[in-house]
């Protein structure tokens, strides 16, 4: 390409003349390049594309010999049309990072080919031992690999190849020699100051071992290191690494991803990265730097910190943090509720301000700086291209920005228990029991040698006396704290006693330590949840990952939306697919976190106990129809892509009275005529059982019950259709038509799911003799009463007479006795809906009807009260006498006497 200019010069467009007036490079280029002032006022009225580029390479005929002059003057082209446009305001920041992204990954994928070519030529293709063709691949870190590269950066490369061998001749070298030959190749031509200037710096510190490493490292090599060496900045620095060349990046990322994405939330990785963070501000401190909008307070780097962070945090359980834009980063974790979204507002305004300012600050001399100008004329031109009138006026907005930035970043960063605690005393003197006694006295403990007592356990206890120094740093801040939360609460000791069994159960997990360390509200949010309920506290206790979903802000008025619910849990389900052991723990993990949820709402009196049970039922739905699912898949030799398979849910499930603690009665059919269908649809059975009931690293779903398909323990797990209608009809016992009444389809095919509850109808619509069947439920229902052991001076809720099972068998008796002549009775409606029909229908007295219907539901409400506490389903006699009155009289009326049909 020529370098003198025309003869005749022609007028610059209006854009490259207003740029001039900001970077003294453009004027330097624009003087000594002769060919790019044409060039550019030709295109400057849209962006650069990577067709655009490799056009310029492939009209300058770039091979070997010309391949340094030929990127360089590449390079020219493109940083000074992307400056003019930014300056002119035609470009975006993104247009602008992206296009310089484009160049580096433009310019190694050309180096690589050409200087590959050259290698190979000399010393043939590189093998593995077995004859396998080996490909090096560059990987690019930092900005270039999130795509953000700025105007004057320079790059951050690691270089890595799948195997050892040698290569094919004629003059052999083993792999390591040839691609670190490659690998010096590459970056002479990039980064050699020639007399055309350098495309980019090459910086190859990031490398394993840094300086002192090979430049080169294998699979082998680089999975090894990981292991044995990989330090926390490492993971920090591999969140942005992308695979420039090669085509075995899948393979590569099986190596990298588990050293930085953790399988647990891994909130250690703060304290990590406030160390990180503090020896920078250290280093721009010594060296004056805090005019550095880059490393000083509130710069770009602590809005890229901010991000990362939760990526290695949460990026192991939330493949969708696994991303490498900054800006990205920020809007997913504003939409999972980890910060806020004026937060996320605020922080990608400050990072567009910073990248702007920083891009202008390298416009002047396309050098790579990030420090704000000293000399009054630089200023002036700095704030004119950044559209202020006075370099005051940008400073006053860049203060703003910066004031902003470190407040959200001290807001994740800061560490709260720095000051220390009002109580750190108690808990530095807990084994003098009469001291802190007095303590818990004067904070309101009821019985304060009781807490005192349990303090000095802890304190003297082996548990504590054997904690590494890292985990007893986590710990002993948190118990002032603990102190504090459970004092704030109805009953403060029952509260202590169950968070000290929480830190006692996660002691030896310093992630949890660290979550409760950092975000000391959320002690005080799992205080008021266990001192509210015993069950909650031993939910969490089980699962302690659930100490994260207290993080949320939106736990308690957020709805829960079960649709989207099941629609990303079945999206991350395909995505690990067929990884059997995580899809079921992932299940598991989902579905303990909705309950947490739902719990959290319960205990605030945000939900009925209609409403809770609706959404448990609803929720378990969901979990039996993915394992249903999931546990096709895994079945061999299957002879289609879905099954017709079908769930029956019987019992609290079918019922939709879920509680939290209810097991699933399931009942399994099939509609399928295929002569391996009862085989493949047992072992479907059999697997979705166990998926639903195994006991796994993150816990259980259910404990599940099928003894209510026909014949019981004796019959078949899986059934047909019309095996089962034919059961129904011709075998079943009454008790089983009792529990046909609140029968339901819940998962599997919907198909079979219609001709099952036109079997219920019909077998429920069946004209039954009256007396006969009265007789058989009163049998039943005094089979029930001697079964049940325990007796009490408590008024059982559920199994005295006038309690919740005398409500269910008066119900079912009316259906099965009245919905031959009435068929809205066969509605799955739940008991109060029905009692409500039965009294509109003139079965029973309406106003009789409307009061059982209080009282079955005042009976749910005291027995749900009561299970969170562990505690057994009785009362006080006097407090339901009128209830159970009611109930007594109406069973005496429907079960004692005769109706008229």
């Amino acid at each position: 390409m020529s370098e003198q200019p025309d003869d005749q010069v022609t007028p610059l467009p209006q854009p490259i003349v207003a740029a001039l007036a900001c970077s003294r490079f453009l004027r330097r280029q624009l003087d000594s390049r002769g060919w790019l002032a044409p060039r550019l006022a030709a295109g400057i009225d849209k962006p650069l594309d990577a067709t655009a580029l490799r056009d310029f390479l492939r009209a300058e005929n770039v091979d070997e010999n010309t391949l340094k002059p030929v990127l360089r003057r590449l390079r020219a082209w493109v940083i000074c049309h992307v400056l003019v446009r930014d300056l002119a305001g035609l470009a975006s920041l993104a247009e602008v990072t992206e296009t310089m992204t484009l160049l580096a990954d433009i310019a190694v994928e050309t180096a690589h080919e050409l200087l590959r070519a050259g290698l190979v030529g000399r010393h043939g293709v590189p093998l593995s031992a077995d004859g396998r063709e080996q490909e090096f691949i560059v990987i690019g870190m930092g900005k270039l690999g999130g795509r953000e590269l700025n105007v004057s950066s320079d790059i951050d490369l690691i270089y890595v190849y799948p195997e050892d061998g040698s290569t094919a001749g004629p003059k052999i070298i083993d792999n390591f020699e040839f691609f670190t030959k490659l690998g010096r190749s590459i970056i002479q031509a990039l980064n050699d100051l020639t007399g055309d200037g350098q495309v980019f710096r090459v910086d190859m510190r990031l490398r394993p071992n840094g300086d002192s490493g090979p430049l080169v490292a294998s699979f082998d090599m680089l999975e090894n290191y990981f292991i044995t060496q990989g330090r926390e900045w490492e993971r920090y620095a591999w969140i942005k690494a992308r695979v420039m060349t090669g085509i075995r990046s899948a393979e590569l990322a099986a190596i990298v991803r588990p050293f930085i994405f953790r399988k647990y939330l891994d909130f250690g990785a703060i304290n990590a990265m406030r160390d990180l963070h503090a020896q920078i501000r250290r280093e721009v401190a010594r060296k004056d730097m805090a005019n550095n909008i880059k490393l000083g307070p509130g710069g770009i780097r602590e809005i890229e910190f901010l991000a990362q962070v939760f990526q290695l945090i949460r990026g192991g359980r939330d493949t969708q943090l696994q991303i490498k834009p900054t800006l990205k980063v920020l809007g997913k974790l504003a939409e999972r509720g980890i910060i806020a979204r004026d937060a996320e507002r605020e922080l990608a305004v400050a990072y567009d301000f910073l990248r702007r300012l920083e891009h202008r600050l390298q416009y002047l001399d396309d050098a790579q700086t990030h420090n704000l100008p000293g000399s009054p004329d630089d200023q002036t031109t700095i704030a004119r291209a950044m559209g202020f009138a006075s370099y005051e006026a940008l400073l006053t907005e860049l203060d703003d920005h910066r004031e902003a930035v470190g407040r959200h970043f001290n807001g994740v960063f800061g560490d709260p228990t720095e000051a220390g605690h009002d109580l750190d005393t108690l808990w530095s003197t807990a084994c003098d029991e009469a001291r802190s006694s007095e303590d818990f006295r004067r904070l309101g403990y009821p019985d304060p040698a009781a807490a005192a007592r349990r303090l000095a356990a802890v304190r003297s206890g082996s548990r504590y006396q054997q904690m590494p120094p890292g985990i007893k740093m986590r710990f002993d801040p948190l118990i002032p704290r603990v102190v504090e939360a459970a004092a704030e609460t109805a009953d403060p000791n029952a509260t202590f006693e169950r968070l000290l069994d929480m830190l006692d159960a996660i002691s030896r997990r310093g992630a949890y330590l660290a979550l409760l360390q950092q975000y000391p509200q959320t002690l005080h949010k799992v205080a008021e949840l266990v001192g509210a309920s015993s069950w909650a506290a031993q939910f969490l206790n089980r699962h302690p990952i659930l100490l994260d979903e207290a993080l949320d802000p939106r736990v308690l008025e957020e709805e829960l939306d079960l649709p989207a619910f099941r629609a990303d849990l079945a999206r991350q389900l395909d995505e690990i697919e067929p990884d059997m052991e995580r899809q079921m723990d992932l299940m598991r993990e989902q579905h303990h976190a909705q309950v947490f949820r739902l719990l959290t709402k319960d205990i605030a009196g945000r939900l009925t106990v209609e409403r809770h049970a609706d959404f448990l039922s609803a929720l378990a739905d969901i979990m039996v129809d993915l394992a249903v699912t999931c546990s096709w898949r895994k079945i061999k030799n299957r002879h289609r892509d879905d099954p017709k398979f079908a769930v029956l849910a019987y019992g609290k499930l079918g019922g939709k009275e879920l509680g939290y603690a209810s097991d699933l009665d399931m009942v399994f059919i099939h509609d399928d005529p295929a002569p391996e269908a009862a085989e493949l649809y047992t072992r479907l059975g059999q697997r979705t059982n166990t998926w639903l009931s195994a006991q796994t690293p993150a816990g259980q779903l259910f404990d599940t019950d099928l003894r209510l398909r026909p014949n019981g323990d004796s019959g078949l797990m899986v059934v047909s259709v019309d095996a089962f209608r034919q059961y129904q009809l011709e075998n079943a016992w009454v008790w089983e038509h009792q529990a046909l009444t609140r029968a339901r389809f819940c998962a599997g095919d919907r198909e079979i799911g219609r001709k099952f509850e036109a079997i219920r109808v019909e077998v429920l619509r069946q004209p039954r003799e009256l007396a006969k069947l009265r007789d058989e439920v009163l049998a039943m229902r005094q089979r029930m009463a001697d079964a049940h052991t325990g007796k009490s001076d408590l008024f059982d809720l559920k199994h005295d007479r006038g309690g919740l099972i005398d409500v269910e068998f008066i119900v079912q008796y009316l259906v099965l006795g009245y919905a031959h002549a009435h068929a809205s009775l066969t509605g799955n409606l739940g008991n109060i809906a029905l009692l409500k029909m039965a009294g509109e229908l003139g079965l029973i007295p309406a106003a009789e009807a409307a009061s059982v219907a209080d009282s079955y539901r005042e009976y749910r409400r005291l027995q749900h009260g009561l299970r969170l506490n562990n505690q057994l389903s009785r009362v006080a006699p006097e407090l339901v006498a009128e209830r159970a009155r009611g109930v007594r009289a109406l069973w005496n009326r429907v079960l004692g006497d005769t109706l008229v049909e």
